[in-house]
């Protein structure tokens, strides 16, 4: 049975379900070695440091996951960065094909002028902040303000405004960092306004992430009404409309229309609004924006403009993925046809490959499809043992899956006392050491 060494970089989910496309296409024609290579000590990627701690049921993917690397063939290289330990040559010559599956970790800009005061955040800061990811332990997130204001109509949009409207107290038993809940439990902010440059329409919401906003116990979610109506008479005027733009409608209006419980936090929801301009003397003071307007189905800005005050503002308008040395980029994403860096082994899944769109699950058939054409342009397989050796030499010290279920194990019984599902580790050095 030939064997085949495949090298995928990125235990994300688009790095994990390629695994599993590449196990599930095992034939007595084409067996696979898999050794997966995270830069991090440890694996999981946006599903342990992007998705929201108040939605545990998203996280209940990494159990996939855990199954996928216990089946025969998997290796895990965790704490091994490709472009410093090692490099894009020591993979396309050591592997018969590479998958690239880093995803899109760098936020977008909003570029505009003060965006570089205190209190001007991306969203990829502020997420691994509050998700304990540890190159962002330190990152400055003034709370000190009544007002915050969040860019962007997506979901990550919605994750960062809700954290930021949440009783702190309904966090406790997540796994938010423990150094972001004793920061938010400062909090002074008072109202979080989401703001989406076109109009309800066309936000990028799902219907399920809006349904579940009036159950906010201690937050007031504010919507127009009668915006929403508007929206719903536009596209009805378009025909037939799309079904996942009626289901996020309904539920937008749904939201609108709960009656409103007096609370002291509250969570606004925005439409056809751009930031113009971010004032402020050394941190954010102010924000001005356009208001803008639907012309011919194109958004465009007219000449009103408004200001709100506020201290904080996050900006949640989408990722690029880092340029890595050796490897062809282009706006933001891997240079590829259909998955594949064409005249090379390499190939590329998730954001990486399509940027930053779709939910944890796109990522299956995605993968599933690139992993197909890669296994159609395999020819003889390589004499190799793949880069276990290199690391060694090099005095790289990587975590294998027993090292992770060390520190796994480690994080959960830290949690048990305080009745958390864990409690992450934050320094590099304490998780090597668990790990032993």
């Amino acid at each position: 049975m030939p064997t085949y060494r495949i090298a995928i970089v990125g235990a994300g989910p688009a790095g994990y379900f390629a695994a599993q496309a590449l196990q599930n296409l095992q034939t007595e024609e084409a067996h696979f070695v898999i050794d997966m290579i995270e830069r991090l000590p440890t694996p999981w990627g946006l599903v342990r440091s992007g998705v929201a701690p108040d939605h545990p049921k998203i996280k209940t993917v990494s159990k996939v996951f855990e199954k996928i690397a216990t089946t025969e063939g998997f290796n895990l290289f965790c704490n091994v960065e490709l472009g410093s330990d090692i490099t894009v040559n020591d993979l396309t010559e050591n592997y018969d094909a590479v998958i690239i599956a880093t995803g899109s970790s760098k936020g977008k800009k909003l570029g505009i002028s003060g965006e570089e005061l205190r209190g001007s955040l991306s969203a990829a800061e502020f997420v691994p902040w509050y998700n304990a990811h540890p190159d962002f332990v330190n990152v400055d997130v003034p709370l000190d303000t009544e007002t915050a204001i969040v860019i962007g109509a997506g979901n990550v949009a919605m994750d960062v405004g809700r954290m930021l409207a949440l009783e702190p107290h309904e966090l406790e038993t997540t796994d938010t960092a423990l150094h972001a809940l004793e920061l938010l439990h400062q909090s002074q902010i008072k109202d979080v306004h989401i703001y989406g440059r076109r109009g309800p329409e066309h936000a990028a919401f799902t219907a399920p992430e809006l349904r579940e906003l009036p159950k906010l116990d201690h937050t007031d979610v504010v919507i127009n009404e009668q915006e929403i109506r508007d929206a719903i008479a536009r596209v009805g005027s378009q025909g037939e409309v799309p079904k996942d733009v009626r289901s996020n409608l309904d539920a937008m209006l749904a939201v609108a229309q709960a009656p409103r419980k007096g609370m002291a936090k509250r969570l606004h929801f925005h439409f056809f609004a751009s930031p113009k301009e971010i004032r402020g003397n050394a941190r954010v003071e102010e924000v001005e924006f356009v208001r803008n307007e639907l012309k011919d189905g194109k958004v465009s800005p007219t000449n009103e403009t408004f200001a709100l005050k506020a201290g904080l503002i996050v900006s949640a308008i989408g990722y690029e993925a880092e340029p890595i040395a050796g490897i062809p980029f282009q706006s933001g994403k891997v240079l590829n046809s259909d998955g594949h860096v064409e005249g090379t082994n390499l190939y590329v899944v998730g954001w990486a490959k399509r940027g930053p769109s779709g939910v944890i699950g796109t990522n299956k058939s995605d993968a599933a499809d690139v992993v197909k054409l890669l296994i159609s342009k395999l020819g003889e397989p390589k004499i190799s043992n793949g880069i276990e050796s290199k690391i060694r030499e090099r005095g790289i010290v990587h975590i294998s899956q027993s090292n992770w279920h060390l520190i796994n194990e480690a994080e959960v019984a830290k949690g048990e006392p305080l009745s958390k599902p864990r409690v992450k580790f934050v320094d590099r050095k304490e998780m090597l050491g668990f790990a032993g």
